[in-house]
């Protein structure tokens, strides 16, 4: 334990002057975030004047600034946009509504999946849900069933975005809450219809919907995605509560997701994954530095676009071989247990039944 808390001392103590925040840099990213933003969704609504083959490469790069205005959101969510708390709060909430999500709900479900990560007694908040092979294997049917149709490529980037962003996000979550937190969530929904509304009377509601809808579904599929391959890799870390660690949950848990320059640029640094993790207080700006000085944190499983790719296979948790199994591999798994059990139960029965035949044949 000792050990464990010196690693985190230390490594915290590289990071620390990564944390420092920038108001400048930060006044520059809103700047050339949400005017872009703006401007984009705007010539989106022009080019259906013009021709569809304008306006999609179009609703791709305004979906991309919708990601990029979500990683400002994300950074206020950790009070490391800017030193004021309130700023923080204000930006978060505007930042929320362009986003369609309620920052105080927000800001506590990632709260809680930072302090939890790849800790397998404490899952079910803001994580993705997942289940080990000897869960699935004694689940019921149904919880089968479910599962499967959540973990469906299909259902989590298709679906996903319609049931996180337009279903669970109206409502506020269940359990014990802050009134500032319940009545944030009130806040951002009115101020959603009305920003909404707003600009279905001024452009029409058909053309609204023909912009709004695949930008929505575009930005919050990659979104999903993004969190999705910056835990959900082969060999990532899964521990109980009583082995988990801080540090190897967020160097050996979290992906480097080694992007395009574009794309890390639009994406807001979020690959740095693992850097973020450990010290959430980093800006998105001063993630690739605090990565580049910190040679320990260059050790994280770096994943590329088409390395990537491959996490849509992963489905269950294998704590024997530390690693993310597919269905087909657990079926194989199935299928090897049943040869053994049944190899086990046929030597037995041979053991049981030679001194009786042995007995018989000297009769």
């Amino acid at each position: 334990m000792k050990d464990q808390k010196k690693i985190i001392a230390e490594l915290k103590k590289e990071v620390a002057p990564f944390e420092v925040i920038d108001t400048k840099a930060s006044i520059i990213q809103i700047i050339n975030t949400l005017v872009p933003l703006a401007v984009l969704w705007y010539l989106t609504y022009l080019s259906l004047s013009v021709s569809w083959l304008l306006t999609i490469p179009l609703i791709v790069v305004t979906a991309g600034f919708v990601i990029r205005t979500f990683i400002l959101f994300h950074d206020c969510c950790h009070s490391s946009f800017f030193k004021s708390r309130r700023a923080n709060d204000i930006l978060g909430t505007i930042t929320g509504v362009l986003t369609m999500v309620p920052y105080r709900q927000w800001k506590h479900d990632h709260t809680v999946h930072h302090a939890t990560s790849g800790n397998l007694d404490k899952r079910g908040t803001g994580d993705m849900w997942v289940l080990t092979v000897e869960e699935y294997m004694e689940a019921p049917w149904w919880k089968k069933f479910a599962y499967r149709f959540y973990r469906n490529p299909f259902v989590t980037f298709g679906l996903g975005p319609i049931a996180i962003f337009m279903v669970k996000y109206r409502f506020n979550r269940r359990g014990p809450i802050k009134r500032k937190e319940r009545l944030n969530t009130y806040l951002t929904n009115a101020l959603i219809v009305l920003l909404h509304t707003a600009l279905a009377l001024a452009i029409g509601w058909q053309n609204f919907l023909m912009i709004q809808l695949p930008i929505f579904f575009l930005s919050g599929m990659l979104g999903i995605w993004l969190f999705y391959v910056q835990h959900q890799f082969e060999e990532t870390y899964f521990e109980h509560d009583e082995e988990w660690s801080y540090v190897q949950a967020a160097v050996e848990g979290s992906s480097y997701y080694k992007l395009p320059k574009v794309l890390q640029w639009i994406t807001g640094n979020i690959g740095f994954h693992h850097v973020h993790h450990l010290s959430p207080r980093v800006p998105n700006y001063n993630l690739e530095k605090a990565h580049e000085a910190t040679p320990p944190l260059q050790k994280a499983t770096t994943i590329t676009i088409r390395s990537s790719l491959k996490a849509i296979r992963f489905r269950l948790w294998d704590e024997d071989t530390k690693q993310f199994i597919s269905f087909r591999e657990y079926k194989q798994y199935k299928r090897r247990l049943a040869d053994m059990k049944q190899a086990a139960t046929s030597s037995q029965g041979k053991l049981a039944v030679s001194p009786a035949a042995g007995l018989q044949g000297s009769k």
